[in-house]
C-alpha cells in the first residue's frame, strides 16, 4: 500500500520541498509515498480567483473563505477516508504517538492555513482535526505539513535502512534520547565513556538508560511527571 498526501496549499511549488532528497525523496521514487499538492486557488470562480476574504467582526488580515475551501476538500473522493488535517498554532501538539497512527494508515489530507486562519465553519463542516508543531507562529502551514509529513515518511516501512533505527529514539520510549558517540576515540581531550567501549551490552543498555532518564529530568520534566503526552 502506497502512503498517500494530498496538500491543499495556496503554494503548491513548495511541495515535496526537502522531502524530495535523502531516503524521503528515493522512498518517493519508489513509490512507498506519493504527495498530490492540490492549488486551492483553482477552485475559486471568480476572475480574480478569490480565496480570502476580511474577518466577521473586524481585526486585521484576512480569513480563507469556507466555500472555497471546502470545494477543496470535496474535490478528494467522498470514499477517501484518510485523515482531514489542519496545520493551525491552537491544533493539538503533534507527538511521535500520533506520527506513528498516521503512518500505519493509507495516507493523509493536509491543509495549510494562510492569512489570519480558516473560517470556522468549514474547519467544522469537514471535520478538520487541527494540528500544531509547536507554539509558535509560521507565515503558513506548509512548513508545518512538511514537518509532519517528514516525521510520518521516514518511519513508513522500508524507508530507513535499519528497521530499528526508528525505535532507539527519543519520544518512542516516552523519554529524550541518549547522548551518541563514534570515532576518534579521542576529540580536542574528550574520550567516548569507557562503557561504550567494554562490550558489555547490559551496562551499555543500563548506561544509555541512565543517560536517557537524566537528560529528561534535565530538559523534559514534564515527561516524566506525565503532563506531557508522546
Amino acid at each position: 500500500m502506497t502512503f498517500r498526501a494530498t496538500i491543499l496549499t495556496l503554494y503548491p511549488e513548495m511541495f515535496p520541498g526537502h522531502l524530495g532528497h535523502s531516503l524521503a525523496g528515493k522512498a518517493l521514487e519508489r513509490g512507498q509515498w506519493a504527495i498530490e499538492p492540490v492549488q486551492i486557488r483553482d477552485l475559486a470562480e471568480d476572475r480574480h480567483r478569490t480565496v480570502d476574504d476580511t474577518p466577521a467582526g473586524g481585526g486585521a488580515g484576512m480569513v480563507l473563505k469556507p466555500d472555497i475551501l471546502a470545494k477543496a476538500i470535496d474535490h478528494i473522493s467522498a470514499d477517501d477516508h484518510r485523515p482531514r488535517l489542519l496545520m493551525s498554532p491552537r491544533g493539538r501538539p503533534l507527538t511521535q504517538k500520533r506520527v506513528r497512527e498516521l503512518a500505519t494508515g493509507e495516507g493523509v489530507v493536509i491543509v495549510c492555513g494562510r492569512f489570519e486562519g480558516v473560517d470556522q465553519r468549514v474547519i467544522e463542516a469537514r471535520q478538520l482535526e487541527e494540528v500544531s508543531i509547536g507554539d509558535y507562529i509560521l507565515s503558513g502551514g506548509e512548513p508545518a505539513a512538511l514537518t509532519l509529513l517528514d516525521a510520518v515518511v521516514r518511519i513508513l516501512p522500508g524507508v530507513m535502512g535499519n528497521a530499528l533505527s526508528g525505535t532507539h529514539e527519543s519520544f518512542e520510549d516516552g523519554l529524550l534520547e541518549y547522548p551518541h558517540y563514534t570515532r576518534p576515540q579521542v576529540f580536542e581531550g574528550r574520550e567516548i565513556p569507557a562503557v561504550l567501549t567494554s562490550g558489555n551490552h547490559a551496562e551499555i543498555d543500563r548506561w544509555r538508560r541512565e543517560q536517557a532518564l537524566k537528560l529528561t529530568a534535565e530538559r523534559r520534566p514534564d515527561l516524566l511527571d506525565g503532563s506531557a503526552k508522546t
